[in-house]
């Protein structure tokens, strides 16, 4: 089937902000803590044979907001994200979303409950066409689910590649297709890892214009683990910076230059 023949189904509700013409909303990154939490983190611990690889970690992520996780490599930011999934089993700790808890809970249940998840490097099926992959992100789906329209909207690409096989797209191609089949199911949770790793700068860009927007409905979490500082200092909401398996300073998106984000980025 074609992408023409898709029928439309929109993420939620409309951006917020109003009619045109309406007053303008105060920067949404100074209103932490004013929508609902819809993954509430708390002390999580992770371990890799006789390594602590994560250390007590708690935190929330809410509707409306970007959530950045940094750090240098090897820090358990991946990790972190694998465990949210259910990738790899929690050791100690407690994992909270949409107000039940899913700390045991299967990464199949894990989707069909709202959580999309975009691993670092993509993990698309390089044998299978891009509307196949797609049709993938609704296995949690009645089937005959329709693939959502508003995926080529996003990605227009994935409309004009529908029947290529996704091992012959371009890196930044088999990016847009693997966060288009996480949105698929209409997630109210969606993590990202590392999303700009080996993308030229127009897609990043357009893949950052994605993630803001879907933020902004305010139907939608997002939790976005990034190494790129200027990509992420642009998005997040809040900001949690990892090392040695913790979280060792968090605060405001606004507020990461002036609290020295950058700078412990390129220690």
């Amino acid at each position: 089937m074609g992408g023409d023949d898709h029928p439309r189904s929109a993420f939620g509700a409309p951006p917020r902000g109003g009619d045109a013409g309406g007053p303008a909303e105060p920067d949404p990154r100074r209103l932490l803590g004013k929508t609902e939490a819809v993954l509430r983190v708390d002390g999580l611990n992770q371990y890799y044979g006789g390594s602590h690889i994560l250390r007590n970690l708690g935190f929330e992520a809410r509707l409306g907001e970007v959530t950045v996780v940094l750090g240098r490599n090897g820090v358990g930011k991946t990790t972190l994200l694998k465990s949210l999934m259910g990738v790899v089993p929690v050791k100690t700790g407690s994992v909270v979303f949409d107000g039940g808890d899913i700390t045991k809970a299967t990464s199949y249940d894990r989707v069909r409950r709202g959580i999309g998840y975009v691993p670092q490097g993509r993990e698309i099926f390089g044998r299978l066409t891009v509307e196949e992959n797609l049709r993938m992100g609704l296995a949690s789906k009645p089937g005959g689910t329709p693939i959502p329209t508003e995926l080529f909207e996003l990605f227009p690409v994935l409309r004009q590649m529908i029947n290529r096989r996704g091992g012959d797209l371009s890196g930044g191609q088999q990016q847009q297709l693997a966060i288009a089949r996480a949105l698929a199911a209409g997630p109210k949770l969606l993590m990202l890892d590392e999303p700009t790793e080996g993308i030229q700068p127009s897609i990043i860009k357009d893949i950052g214009r994605v993630i803001r927007m879907l933020a902004d409905r305010g139907t939608m979490a997002i939790v976005l683990v990034e190494q790129y500082y200027d990509f992420a200092a642009e998005l997040a909401d809040q900001y949690l910076v990892m090392e040695r398996g913790e979280i060792i300073q968090r605060g405001l998106g606004a507020d990461m230059e002036a609290d020295g984000v950058r700078k412990k980025m390129s220690i």
